[in-house]
């Protein structure tokens, strides 16, 4: 088994006063005061007394006697082969009234007001905490669903001594092969007509959204938002440009209302848009919207956004293609590898016009330079060999047996005016509507107390339009698991609606 290393990091003791004397006190009272106040901690580990003696410039001897007064003092305790640590007595909080310990903690005291900004980035904290891995969150892969051994393969060949190795700065665009292999991909699969260099690798759609939002808005600037949207794009807006910047623009059965959008912004610089699965609904944008979508951007010298949200995982049919591939040069087009493969990889990516490729380029470098290197070549040599085609038609297979359980369970088990199911055919995930009466909000809180994992619907929604539902994931876990899942939230909207009586 290797050994681990370890090296013992100390805080700054300050200076020693030389002149006088006694400095092996003086060595133990600056630990002491370095235990008081946490620096450090019950349990960790001190340097070797030589290594201290070297660091302050004092002989050995001065600092093994402080060690050994403090051990016999009850603050350190040494051990044969473990060295010296802070006693974990220490672990203990001291009475109130103890010798150096301050009558108010930091935590304890009044926290100052936050900036406006710093309240808005809390409350985005507290809304995206992931869920609970239960049903019924949203891509939580099993082994069914897991990229699984060939991953690992891959991972291992290509870490070790091959392109994935540790290296320096990289392309901010992304690695090469990956952004080769995702062109190939997309114009196969999505029918967007782009070339390797139009490409940056993102850490997921939501990168790619904040960059869209810096990249094309101005500080006067307004975008278009579909009604209701995903949370990661109005969270972008609400965050970090003006309060009238965003305009939320009704969907109905055919998707975005172009319509009613150049009636509320006709002079808006961007519209963020998911046409190919609207989320969280579900409908496609209709061949219609998208012309009337893109006549107007031209029009109006706008940008549309395409999050191409969940077009992989298609059930019936063929998905529309991609509205990139309409007018290339009008088109930011998002995808991402997180979903579909695993979320924690944290791989998406972007396509823009060519005029546009060094602006995002030059904002993703004020953000993190570029994505980490290893996985991208991993998934660069999962795609080329034709892993993830085949890995795509497996998830279909299984989501697609997953979604039409959880429908037939939900119908059994829930009356048509208390939850309904929204109709669609493709995705990882489906709404449950809630009769207008119940708190979805409410609801979700009373499903994390009995196991289950749902998101609200209602926070997607602009104020003052909201219905209440439910998001609910079926693609992680087995039949048996999302049945019995169904169960205690059906139970739990049954009580809901009784409470609201």
């Amino acid at each position: 088994m290797a050994r681990t290393a370890r090296v013992a990091e100390m805080p700054s003791l300050g200076a020693l006063d030389r002149a006088a004397g006694n400095l092996s006190r003086q060595v133990a009272q600056a630990l002491r005061d370095t235990v008081r106040k946490g620096d450090i901690r019950a349990g960790d580990a001190l340097p070797s007394t030589r290594s201290l003696a070297a660091s302050l410039q004092v002989a050995r001897g001065t600092v093994i006697e402080a060690y050994e007064q403090l051990v016999a003092e009850g603050f350190l305790e040494s051990k044969a082969g473990a060295g010296t640590r802070v006693a974990q007595a220490l672990a203990e909080p001291p009475p109130a009234n103890a010798p150096g310990v301050a009558p108010q903690s930091v935590a304890q005291r009044a926290a100052p007001g936050l900036p406006e900004r710093a309240e808005a980035f809390a409350q985005i904290a507290r809304e995206f905490r992931p869920l609970a891995p239960v049903p019924f969150a949203i891509s939580v892969p099993t082994d069914l669903t897991a990229p699984g051994d060939i991953w690992r393969r891959l991972g291992n060949r290509l870490r070790a001594r091959g392109p994935g190795a540790p290296t320096g700065y990289a392309d901010p665009l992304g690695a090469l092969p990956l952004r080769e292999a995702i062109a190939g991909y997309v114009r196969k699969s999505r029918s967007v007509r782009c070339e390797a260099d139009q490409i940056i690798v993102t850490s997921g759609t939501q990168q790619g959204l904040f960059l869209a939002s810096q990249v094309l808005l101005g500080p006067r600037d307004q975008a278009w938002v579909e009604n209701p949207a995903y949370r990661g794009v109005t969270a972008v807006l609400e965050s970090t440009h003006s309060p009238d910047a965003m305009v939320r623009v009704p969907v109905d059965a055919e998707g975005l209302d172009v319509e009613a959008g150049i009636r509320m912004a006709p002079h808006a610089r961007a519209a963020f848009v998911t046409p190919s699965h609207q989320y969280p609904l579900g409908m496609p944008l209709s061949m219609a919207r998208r012309t009337a979508l893109l006549a107007w951007a031209h029009a109006s010298n706008a940008w549309v956004v395409e999050d191409d949200y969940d077009s992989e995982v298609r059930y019936e049919g063929y998905p529309f293609p991609a509205l990139q591939g309409l007018d290339p040069d009008r088109v930011v087009y998002l995808g991402t590898f997180s979903k579909i493969l695993f979320p924690s990889l944290r791989l998406g990516y972007v396509v823009v016009p060519r005029n546009l490729v060094d602006a995002f380029c030059g904002a993703r470098v004020l953000m993190d330079r570029h994505a980490p290197t290893a996985d991208q070549h991993v998934l660069a040599a999962f795609m080329a060999e034709g892993h993830l085609e085949r890995h795509i038609r497996k998830v279909r297979n299984v989501y697609a047996e997953h979604r039409s359980g959880l429908i037939e369970t939900l119908e059994a088990l829930l009356p048509d005016d208390l939850a309904w199911v929204e109709p669609g055919d493709q995705g990882m995930h489906l709404v449950l509507w809630l009769a207008s009466r119940l708190d979805d909000k409410r609801v979700v809180q009373l499903a994390a107390e009995a196991g289950v994992a749902v998101r609200a619907v209602s926070p997607m929604f602009a104020p003052g339009t909201a219905r209440p539902g439910l998001v609910l994931g079926f693609g992680g876990f087995s039949s048996a698991q999302m049945k019995d899942a169904a169960h205690r939230l059906a139970a739990v909207i049954a009580d809901s609606a009784l409470r609201e009586k």
